[in-house]
């Protein structure tokens, strides 16, 4: 009984569970209907619409040119009325000639018979009507203004509802990654005069080839692109790679996507390494400011510390967490070495970053160094370590550094420094980041992995990462390549 009783009851479940199916699909078929209902009238309104702008055209178009026939006509109508009164008048005097000249011919004196024939011929010489032409001005014909709507009346009986475009075709060999940009070009298969507009999506990935369903960030739409090319700018590259598709509109509806592409962005991005960074620095991600009781303060607490658990780690010191492990958990920076490192270390390629400080920094420095960079050590002061020095505190130098040895640039210090590192062909540059002139170029060979360092003394540095190798730079090394360029004294093969 109980067997019977729970199957029925199974029954009874999987009855309700269909009748709510049905009931859902009941109502999704109502509000479809009404869907329908509601997207026809706003379908027929645009059509009417449509049409009603097509007879306004015409309308207007039939005004303009019947307004031209009727100037045409207005301007026949007086060139002949003007040529029927000249012929009104020479006719007029030349039947009043006629009436003399038939009197005169009464005349029985010789004498006065002489001067009145004299008098009628200089009259008959002077008269208009031997001077007025007898053809028409203007023709009578209007069949210069006749109108054939035949081709016009075929197109009329060809419209369609519009077509859903087709996809684009991304044209691969003509986009171009460059100086944080990317410019995507694209045709349609075949030629389609109702195209609207494009709609361009991207999205940044890690992995090459096709967008995956999984693990990707989402898309970023740019819409109402008129031309069949775009540039994206500004762009931060900290990712490996970028999807690109593109869509063509028409009035009234998109077209599928094109195939997607991806395109390899490749830049140098870190942080700052603040595990190991100087106690007087305050860091956060890509930006270190220089904080004037931060050493004081720590020195306090570690003092206590020290003092109530002397075999107990400083926690400012704990290498336990991933990020220090990861780069080898180095002792912090102290004493006069205000030094935050990267937390990236470069080890082969072309990379490129940028330097900002703020107004009132006294004193900063911008380089490379090893990893050996003892914690007292001062970048460029070592065999190990290149940089430029930028001291404004009491009088403002500019100079680049490197084992312990300064040169004196005698050159503007720019609002924004830039960074190259060619780690394979031994060579560090700096450059006006804004204008991209050359400041100063190490050359060396690299033995080890470089990360980059900081050293800054009151104020603050921004770092700007996920940057490429800007076009003008790249020039300028073959520039400077080229010629052979100048090997800096203060340069030593480590």
């Amino acid at each position: 009984m109980d067997e019977e009783r729970e199957t029925l009851q199974r029954i009874v479940s999987t009855l309700v569970n269909k009748n709510d199916e049905i009931r859902n699909f009941i109502d999704m078929l109502n509000h479809t209907l009404s869907n329908v209902q509601v997207n026809s009238f706003h379908a027929i309104s645009e059509l009417n619409e449509e049409f009603d702008g097509l007879y306004s055209v015409l309308h207007e178009m039939k005004e303009s040119m019947a307004n031209t026939i009727q100037q045409e006509e207005a301007r026949k109508i007086q060139a002949l009325q003007d040529q029927l009164r000249q012929c009104s008048c020479a006719l007029e005097n030349s039947e009043e000639l006629l009436e003399l000249a038939v009197r005169s011919l009464d005349i029985k004196d010789p004498v006065e018979l002489l001067e009145a024939a004299r008098l009628i011929k200089d009259s008959v010489t002077v008269a208009s009507a031997f001077r007025l032409s007898l053809k028409p001005k203007v023709s009578d014909s209007m069949t210069h203004m006749m109108v054939d709507f035949t081709l016009e009346k075929q197109m009329l009986q060809a419209v369609k509802f519009l077509p859903v475009p087709k996809a684009p075709e991304i044209d691969v060999a003509a986009c171009l990654v460059a100086d944080n940009c990317i410019t995507m070009s694209w045709r349609m298969p075949e030629e389609d005069s109702r195209i609207d507009h494009f709609v361009l999506e991207y999205r940044k990935t890690n992995f090459d080839g096709p967008p995956r369903l999984k693990g990707e960030q989402r898309w970023e739409l740019v819409d109402y692109i008129k031309a069949t090319q775009y540039t994206l700018s500004g762009l931060k590259f900290d990712t490996k790679y970028m999807n690109l598709r593109v869509q063509a509109c028409n009035k009234a509806v998109a077209g599928e996507y094109s195939d997607p592409v991806t395109l390899e962005t490749k830049a140098f991005v870190f942080s700052l390494d603040s595990t190991s960074s100087h106690l007087n620095l305050k860091v956060e991600d890509t930006y270190v400011e220089w904080d004037s009781t931060g050493g004081k303060s720590q020195e306090k607490i570690k003092g206590k510390e020290n003092k109530n658990t002397s075999n107990t780690a400083s926690p400012k010191r704990s290498t336990n967490s991933p990020r220090a492990s990861a780069r080898g958990s180095r002792d912090r920076f102290a004493g006069e070495s205000y030094t935050v490192l990267g937390d990236t270390a470069i080890e082969s390629g072309q990379h490129y970053w940028e330097v900002r400080a703020q107004k009132d920094c006294k004193s900063y420095s911008v380089g490379v160094t090893y990893r050996n960079l003892g914690k007292f050590d001062q970048l460029g002061k070592t065999n190990s370590s290149w940089c430029i020095h930028i001291n404004s505190w009491l009088q403002a130098t500019f100079s680049a550094k490197h084992n312990n040895k300064a040169k004196t640039l005698d050159i503007p210090i720019p609002d924004r420094i830039g960074v190259y590192c060619d780690f394979d062909g031994g060579q560090l540059s700096f450059y006006n980041a804004s204008s991209k002139a050359l400041l100063h170029t190490f050359r060396t060979k690299f033995t080890q992995p470089l990360l980059p360092g900081f050293m800054i003394w009151f104020g603050g540095l921004t770092v700007t990462t996920g940057l490429q190798v800007p076009s003008a730079v790249k020039t300028l090394q073959k520039s400077e390549n080229g010629l052979g360029g100048s090997t800096s004294s203060l340069n030593n093969v480590a």
